[in-house]
């Protein structure tokens, strides 16, 4: 299959997920994270804004500044493919982009260099127990990862978890996957 009917179906089967169901496996889900010792121990979380049918991240956000937390949201390029992450300290520094995404509005938010950043929670549509993720497209944090050292974890649903995905020389792995039902090491 590939990567774009990949991408078809999984949206599909998130959308699937009735109401219910969909807000039981967001609280597990962050209880796992918050329990985790990569979120413990990480001062600044980099965490894209969700928009259904994504794990929802906004009760994570508030989490993070509960917590004392600094919070870091991307925001695309597309001209050159980058992302670059603000400090959100409040939704309101939040703009609608292409996509309808809400991302920072860099005239109300500060640039957080990536260095700075101890955990990145990675995006994405399915992953392998070995940590390939199949992305929305367009390579964003492929392009990221590639140069980023620090912690990288995804959160899913089980219905994300796919015995194979079409893998390329770029495509980056993230370390840990956390579901509603298991936490999943991807560094073997």
């Amino acid at each position: 299959m590939s990567k774009k009917d990949r991408r078809k179906s999984q949206l599909q089967a998130l959308k699937s997920i009735d109401q219910i169901a969909f807000q039981q496996k967001c609280f597990e889900i962050e209880q796992r994270l918050f329990r985790s010792t990569e979120w413990q121990n990480s001062r600044t979380v980099a965490i894209t804004i969700s928009k259904p049918p994504e794990i929802n991240t906004w009760n994570i956000i508030k989490r993070c500044w509960e917590a004392g937390k600094t919070v870091v949201v991307p925001k695309c390029f597309p001209q050159n493919r980058q992302l670059i992450f603000y400090e959100l300290h409040d939704f309101n520094q939040l703009e609608q982009s292409f996509f309808n995404l809400f991302e920072p509005n860099p005239d109300k938010s500060i640039v957080i260099h990536n260095d700075s950043i101890e955990l990145m929670m990675v995006p994405g549509l399915a992953y392998t127990i070995s940590g390939y993720r199949l992305g929305f497209g367009g390579g964003y944090y492929d392009r990221l990862l590639s140069t980023y050292s620090g912690i990288t974890m995804s959160l899913a649903f089980e219905e994300q978890m796919v015995d194979s995905l079409p893998i390329e020389s770029f495509d980056m792995k993230v370390s840990t996957i956390l579901t509603e039902k298991r936490r999943i090491h991807c560094d073997g």
